[in-house]
């Protein structure tokens, strides 16, 4: 076995076993400081119930939200608890309609017929317009 696929090996074991706390244990305090220096906390391992656990935070905090609102109250929609490794994700936003493709959509909307930039398509699915980038 080689030193790199050892090495793999050890690295995506849980933070919590048995070989990687033998390890921290016979790490010097130089080393340990070497290592501490350019580590980033946020994007340390989690094991598996630390993920378990964040997953159960985000459904309480939901369930709290759904019941507020239902209720009459006013809350924001939570955000997820934030995992290491894992981007937030951001709102993807769409490029603005040229003034041709508005226009085309409301003539559309007000009942005029399909010609142009349109496409007839079967019942049930979406005609999009060609985006001008």
């Amino acid at each position: 076995m080689t030193w790199r696929l050892l090495g793999n090996l050890i690295r995506h074991l849980p933070p919590e076993s048995a070989t990687k706390t033998a390890l921290r244990n016979k790490m010097g305090d130089a080393e340990i400081a070497r290592s501490a220096k350019g580590a980033d906390p946020s994007c340390g391992q989690w094991s598996q119930t630390e993920m378990l656990l964040a997953s159960l935070i985000d459904s309480v905090r939901w369930l709290l939200h759904v019941t507020l609102v239902a209720h009459g109250g006013k809350s924001k929609k939570p955000e997820p608890t934030p995992r290491p490794g894992v981007k937030t994700k951001g709102k993807k936003s769409r490029p603005a309609l040229s003034a041709a493709q508005a226009e085309a959509v409301y003539r559309r909307i007000h009942g005029a017929p399909l010609n142009g930039t349109w496409q007839q398509t079967k019942p049930g699915r979406v005609t999009h317009l060609p985006r001008s980038e």
